[in-house]
């Protein structure tokens, strides 16, 4: 598909990286709406496992949904040629794919990664997937380490839900 950006249907990303067995954690903007934020997010965040066989899941997942560069310039992205070692020469990789816009980011900010991120994740079901989603205490740690204006927006509400709720890791 070459063309606009397509609008973001998270569901559907999550299946393909599902029905693909990549081993991932939900963080970012999505994962706060899961844990109850009401800001919209226009991508999903995911922080893979590094190992090699994961990653050549997630690259034939990749294939299976034309992913491709996303720049500000080319919102309908960029064609890439890619494979488990080329994804992991990269720490932060900017999609878009058939079903909207997907970021996988090995270490967010404010993390060690995917083992530090799966130690407190929730396994929910999202859409209709069963999904790995990293504790708000993480999302929190992580948007309050990037320091970008979006995040400090947010970051209010998600205290005010994490003191509520108390839904800082597995409970």
């Amino acid at each position: 598909m070459v063309g606009p950006e397509p609008e973001l249907a998270p569901e559907r990303i999550l299946a393909v990286l599902r029905e693909h067995g990549v081993r991932f954690v939900l963080i970012g903007g999505f994962a706060a709406v899961i844990h109850g934020s009401p800001y919209v997010t226009v991508d999903v965040d995911v922080v893979p496992d590094r190992t090699e066989e994961n990653l050549r899941r997630l690259s034939e997942a990749l294939k299976a949904m034309h992913a491709r560069v996303w720049t500000v310039d080319k919102p309908e992205g960029l064609p890439f040629d890619h494979d488990a070692r080329s994804l992991a020469a990269s720490a932060v990789w900017n999609l878009v794919t058939d079903h909207g816009r997907l970021d996988i980011t090995f270490e967010p900010t404010g993390t060690a990664g995917y083992e530090d991120v799966s130690r407190d994740a929730v396994r929910l079901r999202i859409l209709g997937v069963d999904v790995d989603v990293a504790s708000l205490a993480d999302v929190i740690r992580s948007k309050e380490a990037a320091g970008r204006e979006k995040d400090r927006l947010v970051l209010p509400v998600l205290r005010r839900i994490l003191e509520e709720t108390g839904r800082g890791g597995k409970t």
